[in-house]
């Protein structure tokens, strides 16, 4: 199986790589378009701002092939919020791949919501064998709402989408590759998606 792990200027590549090895799988890290379409599995990680991280998908001409992709797709953290519509991080126009508006957190609570939470979810096969309430490792500023892709939710300063789902595009807000075995249960189980 060829799991390709998307290079895009948007750091923590190489913590997915790792953690997808821990659990028995390599992966490839790769910008290239055409191994990018022949992966089995696609993961499209993400740490950083999203007006940058877009400007260089769109030079190397990502964003013109990710919303036609078929095979299993999981965008983490940053990669979540660009596979929306649009973010107000620099007012930014995203995938739009979830027809979802990506905000910026506001209230009394410390942002970046930075640290563990739990996650609540209904049946779902990205989460077999991970019990309800389990936490998992948060780092962000901005996120997506509760809304009709929605997968599973946290509450930070209200509840908002923990994870997104949408034909064969699953999408974390949580860092999987951080979460302990919790994180790691959740790739295998994208991994054995078929």
């Amino acid at each position: 199986m060829k799991i390709v792990i998307i290079k895009y200027n948007a750091g923590n590549v190489y913590s997915v790589a790792a953690a997808l090895e821990r659990i028995g799988y390599s992966s490839v890290i790769s910008s290239d378009l055409e191994e990018i379409k022949s992966a089995d599995k696609i993961i499209f990680p993400g740490v950083g701002e999203a007006s940058s991280a877009m400007k260089f998908i769109g030079e190397i001409g990502l964003d013109k092939i990710i919303s036609k992709l078929k095979q299993p797709f999981l965008g983490v953290c940053l990669g979540l919020q660009l596979l929306c519509d649009y973010s107000e991080e620099r007012d930014t126009k995203c995938l739009g791949v979830f027809n979802e508006r990506v905000k910026l957190f506001s209230g009394n609570e410390k942002v970046p919501h930075m640290g563990w939470n739990s996650i609540s979810f209904n049946e779902q096969k990205l989460f077999t064998d991970v019990k309800n309430g389990s936490f998992v490792y948060y780092v962000h500023s901005y996120y997506a709402g509760l809304n009709k892709y929605t997968i599973s939710e946290t509450n930070y300063i209200q509840p908002f989408s923990a994870a997104l789902h949408k034909d064969n595009f699953y999408a974390l807000q949580f860092h999987p590759e951080k979460s302990g075995l919790v994180g790691e249960q959740i790739l295998k189980n994208f991994i054995e998606l078929i």
